[in-house]
């Protein structure tokens, strides 16, 4: 199932922020999408899974040959695609276990069917505090819960925005190591982040966005690392 992003144009109502964004996401690839602060990362991401703001003024979203653009996000998340938000946004007044079976469930589809059992597999510090309220775990915990709540939709794309955000290099590691093994298992990915060294090692492609609202560079990981006026320019690395 490829996603592709055609002439994109969105913003908010003083704004616009997306100025003719293309790309492509394949069937079983990751992708990275970097850029600074501002430059429309998220704008990018809650408007491919249809959420408003922002509002598309052109350009189209096709997930798996068919047009999703303007689409409720209801109906997107029905369509296999997953979004792991910035900031977590997970339910802080029901449990662990809670948060997780709250999520409406796919039927049908090729993404791969998960289930809390394989989550809290996946996750064993989930498992642990499974009967805590959410809202009292800790920011790494919150972070495992919401990547396991949007994969408890069995979706065929994950996108994440900023997931390394505020997170302890150690929580990081076992986050990083979960993210390789979705990679690993051909699910497909697009991760907006602000963490370059993380986005390089669990992407197979790079998008740079930059501040026309365009991407201005995309490539392979390893010609992004070796590129120190790219890194500088877009990045300020």
């Amino acid at each position: 199932m490829t996603l592709s992003v055609s002439g994109l144009h969105a913003g908010y109502a003083t704004a616009s922020v997306l100025n003719g964004v293309d790309f492509t996401v394949a069937d079983g690839q990751s992708v990275a999408l970097l850029g600074r602060n501002g430059m429309g990362k998220t704008t990018l991401v809650r408007t491919i899974c249809g959420l408003r703001p922002p509002a598309v003024t052109s350009g189209t979203i096709v997930y798996d040959d068919v047009d999703i653009t303007r689409r409720p996000s209801h109906l997107i998340s029905r369509a296999g695609i997953a979004l792991v938000p910035q900031g977590r946004r997970v339910f802080g007044s029901l449990t662990t276990l809670e948060n997780l079976k709250v999520v409406p469930r796919r039927r049908g589809g090729r993404g791969e069917i998960w289930t809390v059992e394989r989550v809290f597999d996946f996750f064993p510090r989930l498992a642990e505090r499974s009967g805590s309220m959410a809202r009292s775990l800790s920011g790494g915990e919150q972070q495992m819960l919401a990547i396991g709540r949007a994969l408890m939709t069995s979706p065929s794309l994950l996108i994440m925005d900023e997931p390394s955000e505020g997170l302890a290099p150690s929580i990081l590691d076992v986050i990083q190591d979960r993210l390789e093994g979705l990679r690993a298992s051909g699910l497909s990915i697009l991760i907006a982040e602000q963490n370059v060294d993380l986005a390089l090692d669990i992407a197979e492609h790079v998008l740079l966005i930059d501040d026309s609202g365009t991407i201005a560079w995309s490539g392979l990981p390893e010609a992004l690392r070796a590129d120190d006026q790219l890194l500088e320019r877009h990045l300020s690395i």
